[in-house]
């Protein structure tokens, strides 16, 4: 099979010829047929964060067909389409026995980020637990991103706790963020978003925001107080996970209101423990989501009930082009790779 391969960091990928992986026991090889891409990519690129050994095959957006199972493998025949959930998890440990096994204590590997290879190639092996089947209702492009900008922006809104009738700032309208406006709309929610430049707002719009901020030259608080009869919002979810946008966040939250952080960066964030006491704020991480927000997700999508975030496609053998595209930060919504697999079903 061939393969986009990380060969060193900081440098382009490898479109190579590679063993095709043999699943073990309990595991299933799958046909990658799209797979997508996201910042955690460039930041793999880059030496940051998840530091596999090289060589490495990266990408966790994956949607394919099972190929062949393995040993022991039930539940799962070869031509079923598939989607894979990213992590590699223990299943005995408390956060995995509490239905919180994105944050497993014992992680085993994570898709296309840490000792599993992932989908930028056109086969890989995966333990079948992980699998979740998908409808032929939805197209390739857009199970794949399920896995990841999916997932994640459910489970935020989740960690959220958003009801009826509440309001909620949501920093940064790209993948994570396109899934997230549509999810707290769909919540009941009144949607004020942030972003950069007319494209990006028109297309925060479109996906469902009531009022979209922009972020440059504006006093992101003052603008949501002004909107909210100076009281702030109920809930922020920063999407981009910077100093500058968690101060932002904090400012715009009214008294009781709460900060989901979803974007991770090395900056730290200072804040004054008296503002965060005395107004009874609340700060919440979420880490990309459970296996079952994977299932919820792709449910919704198959239901039409989440509309379809990605904008462009390239081919897998494209891959550099793609992730150069990503970089610059003008991609609306997602981006995702093709398999020669993936193209030739598309066509079909």
């Amino acid at each position: 099979m061939k393969a986009a391969v990380l060969q060193a960091f900081k440098q382009p990928l490898v479109w190579q010829e590679v063993d095709t992986p043999v699943p073990g026991p309990d595991e299933v090889l799958v046909q990658v047929m799209a797979c997508g891409i996201d910042g955690t990519d460039l930041k793999l690129l880059d030496g940051f964060g998840y530091t596999p050994a090289l060589p490495f095959v990266i990408g966790h957006e994956v949607a394919g067909v099972v190929a062949e199972v393995g040993e022991g493998v039930t539940g799962f025949e070869p031509g079923e389409r598939v989607i894979v959930y990213n992590f590699t998890t223990c299943g005995d440990c408390l956060p995995c026995r509490t239905y919180r096994e994105q944050i497993c204590v014992n992680m085993g590997g994570v898709l296309g980020a840490k000792d599993r290879h992932g989908g930028y190639a056109e086969y890989l092996s995966i333990p079948a637990r992980q699998l979740v089947r998908v409808s032929e209702r939805v197209a390739w492009q857009d199970s794949a991103v399920c896995c990841d900008a999916g997932m994640t922006g459910f489970h935020a809104v989740d960690r959220a706790g958003l009801r009826v009738g509440e309001s909620v700032l949501i920093i940064g309208v790209g993948g994570v963020g396109s899934m997230a406006v549509q999810l707290a709309k769909a919540a009941g929610a009144r949607v004020l978003a942030v972003e950069q430049s007319e494209a990006k707002a028109d297309w925060a719009r479109r996906l469902g925001a009531d009022e979209v901020l922009y972020a440059e030259g504006t006093d992101i608080p003052a603008a949501v107080r002004e909107r909210t009869d100076g009281l702030g919002v109920d809930c922020v979810i920063d999407i981009v996970g910077l100093t500058e946008t968690m101060g932002a966040g904090i400012n715009a939250l009214r008294n009781g209101g709460r900060l989901v952080v979803v974007g991770y960066t090395p900056d730290f964030y200072p804040i004054e423990g008296k503002y965060l006491a005395q107004n009874e704020l609340a700060i919440i991480g979420t880490r990309a989501g459970r296996k079952q927000d994977l299932i919820d997700v792709s449910r919704l999508m198959a239901e039409g009930k989440i509309r379809s975030i990605v904008t462009r496609t390239f081919p897998m053998e494209e891959a550099n082009e793609a992730l150069a595209v990503l970089r610059t930060g003008d991609i609306l919504g997602r981006i995702v790779l093709l398999t020669p697999a993936g193209r030739q079903a598309m066509d079909d």
